[in-house]
């Protein structure tokens, strides 16, 4: 799940991102220090990616008004996406914000705090192609690594196989050179991508499922998860939220349920 301008995040070791070894930090911690640390992927556009040098997207913003409303600064640490919840069990940094839908199986490694969009997967493929689940019988779906669409594919009676990439540039890469028969994702990226790819002869399909998508965080920070909430809360009231879903997505993309 990560595509638009930037087609590859930035690969860095993840020991050079991140540093030494770090102790978790309580909200008192973090009020303290002025200063809350945050993660996220830095290659899944809309939500969070680079334009030029500059971190940015939904989730970017987001973050940084929610840190605003914490009266923190925010400092950045961008990781790839399946190492995040193993760099957050070594307390690494305070939270994530990188789209992670809410699964049994992650909520038993971190908490989650209230979802902040909600969303879903995606079938792309060909026009000609198989855009239903019904019509994926028999076919090969290219999906991110380690991402609920991953496992939602792989739940999918009749499949011949399902293929993993780095990332969405690379599924999407895959299904256009026909080594996929289709590609499920976020809809919002699979939107994204084929709003800056119109010649490619890809169009979207039915959806797989619906998640909630929130920051995600050590298990047990109850204090530093009940001021995330709250400032979440406070962006809402008072138009920030709106503002940024319109800015990126041209609606209110919030739970409404």
């Amino acid at each position: 799940m990560r595509f638009l301008a930037r087609l590859l995040s930035v690969v860095i070791p993840l020991s050079l991102m991140l540093g030494g070894p770090s102790q978790a930090r309580e909200w008192e911690v973090i009020k303290s220090s002025g200063t809350i640390l945050a993660a996220t992927e830095g290659g899944f556009q809309p939500f969070n990616y680079y334009d030029g040098p500059k971190l940015t997207g939904f989730e970017v913003d987001l973050a940084e008004a929610i840190a605003k409303k914490l009266g923190l600064k925010l400092e950045w640490k961008v990781v790839a996406f399946d190492a995040q919840l193993a760099a957050l069990k070594q307390d690494r940094f305070d939270f994530a914000i990188a789209s992670h839908g809410y699964t049994e199986e992650r909520a038993k490694s971190v908490d989650f705090a209230n979802p902040h969009y909600c969303t879903g997967g995606q079938i792309a493929a060909a026009k000609d192609g198989p855009l239903t689940v019904a019509s994926l019988n028999g076919k090969t779906v290219g999906v991110q690594l380690a991402t609920t669409y991953a496992d939602a594919a792989r739940k999918i009676k009749g499949l011949k196989n399902v293929k993993t990439y780095k990332g969405d540039p690379e599924a999407f890469s895959a299904l256009r050179a026909k080594k996929v028969d289709a590609w499920i994702s976020d809809k919002f990226t699979v939107k994204a991508t084929l709003d800056k790819n119109p010649d490619a002869g890809i169009t979207a399909g039915e959806m797989v499922f619906v998640e909630r998508v929130s920051m995600i965080l050590r298990k047990n920070n109850k204090e530093l998860a009940d001021k995330l909430n709250q400032a979440l809360v406070e962006v809402m009231k008072d138009g920030t939220y709106k503002a940024l879903s319109e800015k990126y997505f041209k609606e209110d993309i919030s739970c409404r349920s």
